[in-house]
């Protein structure tokens, strides 16, 4: 969701990061490493209609923009990288690659369950925050994908909406975000789904 625009609903409403290790281990005698994922570019992203996007570089740990929704998990090491555009629009991709297939299938649930219960949390947690989180169904990509839609309303009259997406290849998961201020008819969902079929396709 959009840094500035949430100030006051949203921003009030981010977990604490938890600390999060992973213990590295050299790969066999003779094994190519593997690959690092690749993350979406500022040209992947849904199309803005005055204004191009900036990527910013790929950082290591967990993107504080997600705070609204889903909380760092410990025990991963995660990667993200934000977009922003010159006006109220901005997205956020973050990456984690899991021991396992079996472990990223767990985590990518969570984080999927989190997305799905966002707009019941955020109204226990904020009497003069609305919130309406919308399914907008599965992916067929890799090991599945889903998007799903957030508009929250508080009662100052600051109106957002967010599209969120859970996606998995193997072990490893990833999240996109965008948002930008509205409601849902401001949210370009065909593009949004485009972009998360990318950013699965593109984890190896």
């Amino acid at each position: 969701m959009p840094m500035r625009t949430r100030a006051g609903a949203l921003t009030a409403l981010t977990v604490a990061a938890l600390a999060a290790g992973t213990v590295l281990t050299a790969p066999p005698a003779g094994a190519a490493p593997k690959a690092s994922p690749r993350f979406l570019s500022a040209s992947e992203l849904p199309p803005h209609p005055t204004s191009g996007w900036t990527a910013g570089p790929v950082t290591d740990g967990f993107p504080e923009e997600l705070g609204s929704c889903l909380a760092e998990l410990p025990g991963y090491d995660y990667r993200h990288r934000a977009f922003r555009t010159e006006l109220e629009t901005s997205a956020v991709q973050v990456t984690v690659v899991t021991g396992s297939a079996a472990k990223a299938k767990a985590l990518a649930k969570r984080f999927d369950d989190a997305v799905r219960t966002c707009a019941d949390r955020i109204e226990e947690s904020s009497p003069d925050v609305r919130a309406e989180g919308r399914d907008y169904g599965s992916l067929p990509v890799e090991e599945g994908a889903r998007v799903r839609g957030l508009h929250t309303e508080t009662s100052w009259g600051a109106t957002d909406i967010a599209l969120l997406s859970v996606g998995r290849d193997g072990r490893t998961v990833t999240v996109v975000e965008w948002g930008q201020m509205g409601d849902f008819d401001d949210a370009p969902v065909a593009a949004f789904k485009k972009t998360t079929t990318t950013a699965v396709d593109k984890l190896y």
